[in-house]
């Protein structure tokens, strides 16, 4: 009897289970494409048990997807051009591209990845100076990331921190009369974000405006912070963790990942002191098309926004998407990229 009755509950949870697949929204193909930040063979053979993982997730949700198409555009631009034909159903796009693609809303967000957080975000740059400090990682996911201006140990340097940690307000001819060190015309920290910064603080002035300016990678802007050939550097918000142990090396050592000593004797959470700190810079999105109303509209979305949560939650699913150094998604809005679109304007 008790055997009878453990398979007609059986036969009554696979007929109710048959049931609501029956009343799943069937949908032929979902296409997906990456782009491609590192080679397209790497991203394709990382993510190729991600189709069948969409469409058990999706399932659940009350989607049935026969096909799922993994893709990598031959650019970023390509990629934004494809979702915007409508081609391409979901697309992985940096915040820039993003921005790009979204002005005339021809895609729209749905999840920004997430990253570490640090242990500090405060806007006040005082609040960032001095080993008491220091930056630390944490255990919090965070949507986005910041980027600084440091004042490096030169005289002129020196003066700008001492008057920032003073609680005051640098002048547009103090910072003109420094030595920079930026990075690249493209990169968000290096130099967008900055010039935002100075946008905003100096009536519209850009680093363009500045008299001195010299354009290094991260590693030789903070060399010659440390050797005092240049007054401010402009890097992402961790720079200093990552050049903390080779900053008191001597010159002719390097740490266990190989930058080269740069001889200073204090901390660098003492001697790099930071001046200026920028709005956020969000990361990488996961975006859909708006030319398509089968992907486009509120109940498919809620339901890939869920099922891509859920599968980075899994040990799978988080080595699937390392191959972008994803560790998480967050539900995001299109006004979290309105300072990327702002950087447009910069970068124009």
């Amino acid at each position: 009897m008790k055997k009878l009755v453990v398979l007609m509950l059986a036969l009554i949870m696979t007929l109710s289970c048959v049931s609501a697949l029956a009343d799943n929204v069937k949908m032929d193909k979902l296409t997906f494409q990456f782009v491609p930040s590192k080679d397209a063979d790497v991203i394709i053979t990382g993510t190729a048990n991600l189709p069948e993982l969409v469409k058990a997730e999706m399932a659940k949700l009350g989607y049935d997807i026969g096909e799922v198409e993994i893709s990598v555009g031959t650019s970023y631009e390509a990629t934004g051009e494809a979702m915007s034909a409508g081609t391409i159903d979901v697309g992985w796009l940096p915040g820039g591209t993003y921005a790009i693609y979204s002005q005339n809303k021809e895609v729209d967000v749905i999840l920004t990845a997430t990253r570490a957080g640090l242990s500090n975000d405060s806007e006040n740059p005082a609040d960032w100076n001095g080993d008491a400090n220091k930056t630390l990682p944490t255990d919090e996911q965070v949507t986005f990331y910041r980027a600084l201006i440091y004042a490096a140990p030169s005289e002129k340097g020196k003066a700008l921190a001492a008057k920032v940690n003073a609680g005051e307000q640098l002048t547009w001819d103090e910072l003109n009369d420094c030595v920079w060190a930026v990075a690249n015309t493209s990169s968000s920290a290096g130099y967008i974000y900055p010039t935002m910064w100075l946008m905003d603080h100096y009536d519209g002035k850009k680093i363009s405006d500045l008299s001195s300016v010299i354009t290094l990678g991260y590693a030789d802007a903070f060399a010659q912070a440390a050797s005092e050939q240049v007054d401010i550097v402009c890097c992402y918000a961790d720079g200093r963790r990552d050049y903390e142990t080779a900053w008191n090396l001597p010159v002719d050592q390097q740490d266990e990942t190989g930058k080269q000593g740069m001889g200073r004797e204090d901390s660098i959470w003492n001697e790099m002191n930071v001046i200026g700190v920028t709005p956020a810079i969000y990361n990488d999105t996961v975006a859909i098309t708006t030319a398509n109303p089968a992907v486009y509209n509120p109940e498919f979305i809620n339901a890939l926004q869920q099922a891509l949560i859920n599968i980075i939650s899994t040990d799978e699913g988080a080595e699937i998407f390392s191959v972008y150094s994803h560790t998480g998604y967050a539900i995001a809005s299109d006004s979290d990229y309105d300072g990327a679109r702002q950087a447009l304007t910069v970068v124009k």
